[in-house]
């Protein structure tokens, strides 16, 4: 087929050629596209809003049963007229010109109907939305500009991005600058806390007579705690017990607002991390092969991915608190800063295990954050409406993408519009999309082989 050269130039063939070719009826598509949707959606988020509903860990009340059916609805209703609007466009588009082209093949129709859908969600989840496809949509810009040759990839770029956006956010998290009059505190900081403990944060206050109380009472408790001797077990927990109370007697300096020593608090945010790394890939592992898991438990479980997830987490938070402490004792202050140059070290414990997902997923948090500041300093104005349009944009990229460059698409996602669609949008007439010179529908053969490999593992 000849190509042809500028994007803009039309294509003439019609709806039933190209997007339905199972119906001749555009109308007869639309609603078909929408009952599909409505019953992968409702499974999608019956799965999510339920599981949110056991995490709070406590019998839910009628009122939270009630909100918990409405928000599955509503998130329902959303994500189908996601799918019926993007063909509703797309045939009235073609009617409207009468040809498609390269615009009005998925990224126009895709924009119009996420616009229109993104209302209907609760605006509190509109956000969130928003960070996820503008993650995705990032990693896929930047798959097809790797394609072309416009960037080169670099193995430590993800590790650079991830060290800045972490030693953002926690110079924001030791300054207090986190907290706003108010306002509910990012979420992300919570999680900031949890890794690398509550004692750098601002608010935090530990004074040196407690940290003495601590380890004089350690020095007590050593002395009269005993175990029965004998058994190999209990004399090498004693001897375990005796290392970290020495540990723990070690000098701290003054202006470390941790109980302990530098050295235990160092150590015991490592293995505390280590242990949640381990955990957390043992439960994904053991979800996720069920079906292998009890034939050969250790190629499973011990695999270095495993591993490197846990030396992910625990030297970073090892470090960080190293660094933070040695900076400490150097300076004689806790200082915010001490937080942007332990993070940035620490960050070389992301070559670990390094992904893109993670990255960019900080890296849009981190815009996020920054804006909101910026706004209230007065620095930056208000935009209304920017998370929607941030939102329909950034999906318009990831329709526009798996029509024409499913490859470049992250499988993951392609596999839920395929989803979605019930197969449909496999069933588009990609060989059409062919002259414009971007191999189409020899991308979606690629794309297809690995989604049936990966469904029948």
């Amino acid at each position: 087929m000849v190509q042809v050269q500028s994007k803009f130039a039309p294509i003439h063939i019609n709806c039933y050629e190209f997007c339905h070719p199972w119906t001749e009826s555009c109308l007869e598509a639309s609603v078909g596209s929408y009952l599909c949707a409505i019953v992968d959606s409702l499974r999608i988020y019956t799965t999510v809003y339920m599981l949110a509903l056991l995490m709070k860990g406590s019998v839910p009340s009628k009122e939270e049963i009630k909100k918990t059916v409405l928000g599955m609805l509503q998130s329902t209703a959303f994500l189908s007229a996601n799918g019926m609007g993007f063909t509703l466009f797309l045939c009235l588009l073609r009617k409207l010109l009468g040809h498609f082209n390269f615009l009005t093949v998925s990224a126009i129709p895709s924009f119009l109907a996420n616009f229109f859908a993104i209302l209907i969600e609760r605006p509190s989840r509109r956000t969130l939305l928003s960070l996820y496809v503008s993650n995705v949509a990032t990693e896929t810009v930047w798959n097809m500009a790797v394609s072309r040759d416009w960037v080169r990839p670099r193995d430590d770029g993800v590790v650079v991005i991830f060290s800045v956006c972490m030693a953002i956010l926690l110079t924001y998290f030791k300054s207090g600058l986190h907290k706003r009059d108010g306002e509910r505190v990012d979420s992300m900081f919570g999680v900031l806390r949890f890794i690398v403990g509550p004692y750098e944060e601002k608010s935090v206050s530990f004074s040196n007579e407690a940290s003495t109380f601590y380890r004089e009472r350690t020095e007590n408790s050593s002395s009269r705690w005993t175990i029965p001797s004998g058994s190999l077990f209990s004399r090498a927990l004693l001897i375990y017990k005796g290392l970290i109370d020495k540990i723990k007697r070690l000098n701290s300096n003054p202006a470390c607002p941790h109980p302990f020593s530098c050295v235990h608090y160092a150590l015991q945010g490592f293995g505390k991390m280590v242990g949640v790394g381990l955990a957390v890939q043992f439960a994904l592992s053991f979800v996720f092969n069920l079906k292998t898991i009890f034939i050969s438990p250790k190629a499973i479980l011990w695999r270095k991915k495993t591993i490197s997830l846990a030396l992910f987490l625990g030297g970073f938070t090892g470090l960080f608190r190293g660094i933070c402490c040695i900076l400490r004792n150097v300076t004689e202050t806790d200082g915010a800063y001490h937080a942007l140059v332990a993070a940035l070290i620490a960050g070389i414990a992301f070559k670990q295990y390094p992904n893109t997902t993670i990255a960019l997923y900080l890296m849009w948090r981190v815009a996020r954050i920054v804006y909101n500041h910026g706004i209230d300093k007065g620095i930056v104005p208000r935009v209304p409406g920017f998370n929607i349009f941030l939102y329909c944009l950034s999906t318009a990229i990831l329709f526009h993408t798996a029509t024409f460059e499913p490859a470049r698409l992250r499988l993951s996602y392609w596999s839920f519009l395929h989803s979605i669609s019930a197969g449909r949008f496999a069933s588009f007439n990609h060989g059409a999309l062919d002259v414009w010179g971007l191999d189409t529908s020899k991308q979606l053969a690629e794309v297809l082989k690995n989604f049936h490999a990966r469904s029948s593992v």
